[in-house]
């Protein structure tokens, strides 16, 4: 079943505030929302789905301008999927990265935790 989702249930459902959806379709990071006769947007789960998509590419750290440039290669059609798969194996390269620093960040924190379980331990 196609979902019929009002901005507010879409919000709701995606995490995402009416102002960023509204914002996210000005700039053409998603396409133009179905309307109802009273002219307010109706997302299908067409939309719901490429909203995660980007909602995955921004928690990841790829910039908006990189984002819209993604998009404009997917809406010219199959013929961009080369450009769009070196995008995303590009940008997988920058999340490994930092997943790595990350790793090494979460090591020196936990160091550092049990060398002060160490002084608590000497303390008993």
């Amino acid at each position: 079943m196609d979902t019929n989702l009002t901005i507010q249930q879409t919000a709701s459902r995606t995490g995402l505030s009416e102002h960023t959806l509204r914002y996210y379709e000005k700039i053409g990071l998603i396409p133009p929302v179905e309307r109802a006769p009273n002219g307010h947007r109706r997302y299908n789960d067409t939309d719901l789905g490429w909203i995660d998509f980007l909602k995955c590419l921004r928690s990841t750290g790829m910039p908006v301008a990189q984002m819209i440039e993604f998009t404009h290669l997917t809406q010219a059609g199959e013929h961009t999927i080369q450009e769009r798969v070196a995008m995303l194996k590009k940008h997988r390269g920058c999340v490994r990265r930092e997943i790595a620093v990350l790793e090494k960040d979460l090591e020196v924190i936990h160091n550092k935790i049990n060398w002060y379980a160490n002084m608590i331990e000497e303390e008993a």
